[in-house]
């Protein structure tokens, strides 16, 4: 049994809210719950214009069988699907970054073949009170905290959408079970060694703590952020100014977060008029070097320099002798 005239209806306006109506939409669908329900949903609000893609990370002897049973679902759908086969560094980010950063290259990938416009992901609302909790305890600044974007640009031609940022996950569960779906299990999602695990089992054992409430104030602290960066842009053509390989950055009378903003904006631009590829140092970092410009001094971000005082200089870094 498919999902009810009411939910398909919900979603449809979920996802339009996003973009528009979409000609065609790709989305990822593991096998959990989640993103089967995504699939039901998207195939039966947009039929003929959905396809699937189940991203094999080969950590898992499950994980081709799964992917198996995703491709049998979308033959019965009429959706085409492709498996997608990566390798996941041992270092780095750690195995759950390793796997996304591998997951994400490779729908991109995907999606640029295809020519699908949209890339759909089952984030859900408990998604989105569990990344909070997991920036709050790791001190993040605001654009952490905003937690799980509903849109973001993936490239030049790809929106990644998130249009269940509203849905419960026992919502999803329950239209998978309707359907008759056994879903896939993964035992990774109980493993307490992972710090989203363990922010599921803090929000079970206090339920003060509503998802719905928390995925509420990321929402607002999204829309903060986005207030800020808009104020950034009407600021900076006056604020910051470039001239002879040199940055300028006017920071008299402006709120500190202000003074970031177009701090993290100038090493950017340096960086990419060198032809240096981005880094999310510049966000994560800017911090000290904020601090050392309001206090005079002078300090390097990323292969940037810069010099504090009345006006802030800053320039490309000379490279390092051997």
């Amino acid at each position: 049994m498919g999902p009810s005239p009411d939910l398909v209806a919900r979603f449809r306006h979920d996802l339009e809210a996003l973009d528009g109506e979409p000609e065609r939409i790709g989305t990822a669908v593991s096998g959990g719950p989640d993103s089967l329900a995504l699939l039901l949903l998207a195939a039966a609000a947009f039929p003929g214009r959905v396809e699937a893609a189940t991203v094999d990370h080969g950590l898992r002897a499950e994980g081709a069988e799964e992917a198996a049973l995703v491709a049998a679902l979308c033959g019965r759908l009429g959706c085409p699907h492709e498996t997608l086969k990566v390798e996941v560094a041992s270092a780095g980010a750690g195995l759950q970054g390793e796997a996304r950063r591998a997951r994400y290259a490779a729908l991109r990938a995907w999606a640029g073949r295809r020519g699908l416009p949209l890339l759909a992901t089952a984030h859900h609302q408990d998604d989105q009170a569990e990344t909070l909790l997991m920036r709050l305890q790791r001190g993040s600044g605001l654009a952490g905290l905003s937690a799980i974007r509903p849109i973001r640009p993936e490239g030049p031609s790809l929106l990644l959408v998130r249009p269940m940022l509203g849905w419960t996950r026992a919502e999803l569960a329950g239209i998978v079970a309707a359907a008759g779906i056994a879903a896939a299990d993964d035992p990774s999602n109980r493993d307490p060694r992972f710090d989203r695990v363990a922010m599921r089992r803090f929000l079970a054992a206090n339920p003060q703590f509503q998802p719905a409430r928390l995925a509420r104030s990321a929402a607002a602290l999204r829309e903060a952020g986005d207030a800020l960066a808009w104020a950034a842009d009407q600021l900076a053509p006056d604020r910051l100014t470039s001239a002879g390989g040199e940055w300028r950055i006017d920071p008299a009378g402006l709120p500190r977060e202000l003074r970031r903003r177009l701090l993290a904006r100038a090493v950017a631009e340096i960086r990419d008029a060198a032809g240096l590829a981005s880094t999310r140092t510049v966000g994560e970092d800017v911090e000290s070097l904020l601090a050392t410009l309001e206090a005079g001094g002078a300090g390097t971000l990323a292969g940037v320099m810069a010099r504090g005082g009345a006006v802030w200089h800053l320039r490309l870094a000379p490279p390092r002798r051997a």
